[in-house]
């Protein structure tokens, strides 16, 4: 049993609610009890502000979301302080469990698809928001990379009663077209004056000084959009940077680097204590001098995020350029320059999961430690040297009933080993299963599922192909649990 709290801002009073979490969940409902609590035993249980927001970062999404504060009519406001305490203190747990000293920084991907968001069912398990990353640095400085669709995600992801003090946030645009920009209008955070926030992006030949901010103030004016700028209470600050420059926020030094795109893009990189991120979307290969400044922003990343919209065959057919690159090239940049994880990005639109799928194989074929960026996925970087760890949502995957089916598994380990057992499947929907293994599957590869299930004429056997989106720890000593959408 686990025990989260969160305090809440009431009309006339501060409540605490302290909710009992039940891991073993016996239906479809989670088995909740709320208890109010009188501030003066708030106080005599000593419970110090740290460990408040120690035991608010266990209180997940779906947990967030049952507690609505809007019933309970509290009077919160979108801060993004304690949203990045909250990430800052689950990286410190997350370091200390793994070394006491080693620091750790975490990505996080709100949006991961190319040119147009998209609501297609074939495209809901990699996601349809376009580009928008968080990157929270060892020294709890908190990075958002373009401002696409899925920043409104990004802001939505908790509330919380305003508190003293700004809150800063850095974000860096890559350029101007609406898939890099369409989430600004609808990133709450904007609208609560304690925040501030540093947008960085170039001088657009096409625009002049203040690019940037002509841009934002362009997809907001009339006829555009409802209400203009003016109703972002947020401070907000506009730098203007150029490839090849260098600069250090807190602890952390930035490099950019122009990448081969119409009208121009910057990429940039990110070097933290704990490794280096480099993110270099929307760039097509085939310019000599764009293709090397690539190469030198991309040199020995820890984590190399790289265009893969299009496949080789479309890159040397109809769509070239159109300023976007494939797994192939991205590939072929990570081996020459040293980079140790590849993460492919910017998905079209029009590429169902089944063709991630199959791209993401192919990389796999060409390139050992490769991921196929996904909506909710977060990477934990470590202290060089370390393996990059990377964690699919629990919230993209559905909710399930309890089954005992018997079943016989086949897949490929992290290590790159096939390996097939006999187990259990425990937990099992339209959509996917939770099973029981002994072996550790690769995050994103595929299981061969064979299952026996009750029918109406006995027993029937089912052939299943599926998709490892979680890995947890298991009930039972020397046992994973293994969250897998299933794909046929």
């Amino acid at each position: 049993m686990h025990v989260s709290v969160i305090t809440v801002g009431m009309p006339k009073m501060r409540v605490t609610l302290l909710v009992l979490r039940f891991r073993r969940i016996a239906s479809l409902q989670c088995r909740l009890v709320r208890m109010l609590l009188h501030p003066e035993l708030f106080y005599a249980f000593k419970i110090t502000r740290a460990a408040l927001c120690r035991l608010i970062t266990q209180f997940d999404t779906y947990l967030r979301d049952f507690v609505d504060p809007p019933a309970l009519r509290c009077q919160h406001r979108i801060s993004f302080q304690i949203q990045r305490v909250r990430a800052e203190l689950s990286l410190r747990e997350t370091g200390a469990r793994r070394d006491m000293t080693a620091p750790i920084a975490k990505l996080s991907f709100w949006g991961v698809r190319g040119s147009t968001p998209t609501v297609d069912p074939t495209t809901w398990r990699y996601g349809g928001n376009t580009p928008c990353l968080e990157l929270i640095a060892p020294d709890g400085t908190q990075f958002i990379l373009d401002c696409g669709t899925g920043l409104r995600m990004l802001g939505n992801r908790g509330t919380s009663p305003a508190t003293g003090g700004a809150s800063e946030t850095h974000i860096f645009v890559t350029h101007y077209h609406w898939d890099h920009i369409q989430g600004i209008p609808f990133f709450a955070p904007l609208y609560a004056e304690n925040n501030e926030f540093h947008f960085y992006s170039y001088r657009s030949k096409f625009l002049g000084r203040d690019s940037l901010k002509q841009v934002f103030e362009a997809q907001m004016a009339v006829p555009y959009f409802p209400v203009d700028m003016s109703a972002m209470t947020a401070k907000r600050k506009f730098k203007e940077v150029t490839g090849g420059d260098t600069f250090k926020i807190g602890e952390n030094e930035i490099t950019t680097g122009w990448l081969n795109h119409p009208q121009g893009c910057l990429g940039f990189r990110i070097d933290t204590p704990a490794g280096a991120v480099v993110y270099a979307t929307d760039n097509e290969p085939g310019n000599a001098k764009l293709d090397q400044s690539l190469r030198e922003l991309a040199a020995g990343a820890d984590i190399f995020i790289n265009d893969a919209q299009y496949t080789p065959e479309q890159l040397a057919s109809a769509r070239r350029g159109w300023g976007h690159s494939s797994w192939l090239d991205g590939v072929r940049v990570a081996k020459e320059v040293g980079a140790k994880t590849l993460v492919l990005f910017h998905h079209d639109p029009d590429s169902t999961d089944r063709i991630v799928d199959t791209i993401l194989r192919h990389a796999r074929e060409e390139f050992d430690s490769v991921f196929a960026a996904s909506e909710g996925m977060v990477i934990t970087l470590g202290a060089p040297g370390e393996r990059v760890e990377a964690h699919m949502p629990g919230s993209r995957t559905a909710l399930r009933r309890e089954a005992q089916f018997r079943a016989h598994v086949c897949g490929v380990t992290e290590g790159g080993h096939a390996f097939q057992e006999d187990t259990v499947v425990n937990d099992l929907s339209l959509q996917g299963a939770l099973i029981s293994l002994r072996h550790t599957p690769r995050l994103q590869s595929e299981l061969q599922v064979s299952m026996e299930t009750p029918g109406v004429n006995g027993m029937q056997h089912m052939q299943l192909r599926g998709y490892v989106v979680r890995i947890d720890g298991g009930a039972e000593k020397g046992q994973i649990a293994v969250g897998v959408v299933f794909t046929d």
